[in-house]
């Protein structure tokens, strides 16, 4: 089976206004993004949803394919429910969120994913991705698992999502709240497979927006998870960061230049 992977870029932007254009690499951002999905063989076509013609004609210009969508949707994933439907999406089909921020995101990670949708077809509509924390990593402050800007999340021994969370869970009493090794915690990838039918259905049901879980925590996986859906977690070894400010950028820009450099320096004259 092979999916289609939709990348919902839009120019706004909280702290980092009109990333997906940035270009200190020579590429566009959202041509990183791009480029590293269309490198996954399970994904049989990639296409980024935008409201905004900039982004359009940019992704245009690297040879990629778009579909332009309103400018009001809630979410990145009701962006892709719109651009599927355009793109005659239905059923079983695979779709796969990819955010448009992800420079980092790896081939083989997508290909994960993919495979475990496909094998588990008759019990799971919804997929997702995690991976443990690095244990040379903070046990404290930002990136560590005790960081609200990490949404973790527990599974069963089956795979399925029992919640996610900003919070530290599971919470570690034995410590009283401290983290020792972070590994012990699941880093929520925010990459998505649903099927078609699914994807609208979550999307459409707009009486299920806001209620408790979802407003608490401002996660709408959790909306999916009171609406009786259960989620399949693919477990990965990824570290990638995602681009959310100008710093984060730059920091990408520094490794793609030392990665670049490294490249070179190994082909041989």
């Amino acid at each position: 089976m092979k999916a289609t992977a939709i990348i919902p870029a839009r120019f706004a932007s909280t702290r980092f206004p009109g990333k997906a254009l940035a270009k200190d690499t020579g590429k566009f951002l959202v041509q990183h993004v791009y480029e590293r999905v269309q490198s996954c063989p399970t994904i049989g076509d990639v296409v980024v949803a935008t409201d905004d013609d900039s982004i359009a004609q940019a992704v245009k210009s690297f040879g990629g394919r778009f579909c332009m969508t309103r400018a009001n949707h809630p979410s990145g994933t009701d962006r892709i429910a719109e651009a599927a439907v355009q793109l005659g999406l239905r059923g079983d089909d695979l779709v796969l969120n990819v955010q448009g921020d992800e420079p980092d995101i790896r081939a083989d990670v997508l290909a994960n994913l993919v495979g475990d949708m496909s094998k588990s077809h008759n019990t799971y509509r919804i997929g997702t991705l995690a991976s443990p924390f690095q244990d040379n990593g903070p046990k404290v402050g930002a990136g560590s698992p005790a960081d609200p800007n990490c949404v973790k999340v527990v599974v069963d021994e089956t795979g399925k999502a029992l919640y996610f969370s900003r919070s530290l869970i599971p919470y570690p009493r034995a410590t009283e709240g401290a983290v020792d090794q972070p590994s012990h915690w699941l880093l929520h990838v925010g990459v998505y497979a649903f099927r078609a039918d699914t994807l609208q259905m979550i999307c459409g049901d707009k009486k299920a927006r806001g209620r408790s879980l979802e407003a608490s925590e401002s996660l709408e996986q959790l909306r999916w998870l009171a609406m009786g859906q259960s989620i399949k977690v693919t477990i990965v070894n990824h570290d990638a960061v995602s681009i959310d400010t100008p710093e984060d950028y730059a920091a990408f820009v520094d490794r793609f230049q030392r990665m670049k450099h490294k490249t070179q320096a190994e082909v041989p004259l």
